[in-house]
């Protein structure tokens, strides 16, 4: 894929991701083939500033684990009001970490 493109990509996208990961999705994003471009460039990927905002507001119900694909957790944290209020806390400093994750997952399906 060109360089330019695959540059244009992780600009607009980059804070989606961990830095730490930026630099693997560029080389697989170079050998990438160009017929995947198309369904790469229109694949939307989950802020993680929308779900931590989202967490602090509504985490004790488990919307920012749903948001994030995390259904499994989503439901636990419903049914227990957030983890009787601790869970909801400690999701306040690690959802955009998973958040980040989950859209690493997601980029991973066209990179391999």
């Amino acid at each position: 894929m060109d360089a330019q493109k695959v540059d244009m990509f992780l600009m607009s996208n980059g804070k989606f991701f961990e830095s730490h990961h930026m630099h693997m999705i560029r080389e697989k994003l170079l050998t990438l083939d160009d017929a995947k471009w198309p369904m790469l460039a229109t694949t939307q990927f989950s802020d993680p500033t929308t779900t931590l905002i989202v967490s602090i507001l509504a985490g004790s119900f488990g919307i920012d684990r749903f948001m994030i694909g995390d259904t499994g957790l989503g439901v636990g944290k419903l049914l227990t009001c957030g983890g009787f209020g601790i869970w909801a806390i400690v999701d306040w400093f690690l959802i955009q970490s998973a958040t980040r994750e989950k859209n690493m997952q997601k980029i991973q399906q066209f990179l391999y």
